[in-house]
């Protein structure tokens, strides 16, 4: 369910949406989201002194409230 809704975020935001994936890793106590993306896309998804991946974050805090999980987000380049 966040990694859909990460995935479908980011490709409102990238100029290139096809190339835009998600892998989900499982932990213990923390949800690793890894979006990837085109190198083009990777200041977009970031923004100004990461201002916009500090709000998808902000966004999956609140579904820590929820399910108790914390997620961490990472942007890397295909």
């Amino acid at each position: 369910m966040i990694a859909d809704f990460v995935a479908e975020f980011a490709k409102l935001i990238a100029s290139h949406p096809d190339d835009v994936k998600v892998e989900v890793e499982e932990g213990d106590e923390v949800t690793e989201i890894i979006l990837y993306a085109n190198q083009a896309d990777i200041g977009k998804l970031i923004g100004k002194s990461g201002k916009m991946i500090g709000a998808i974050k902000t966004v999956i805090s609140g579904c820590k409230a929820k399910d108790g999980m914390s997620y961490r987000i990472n942007v890397e380049a295909l």
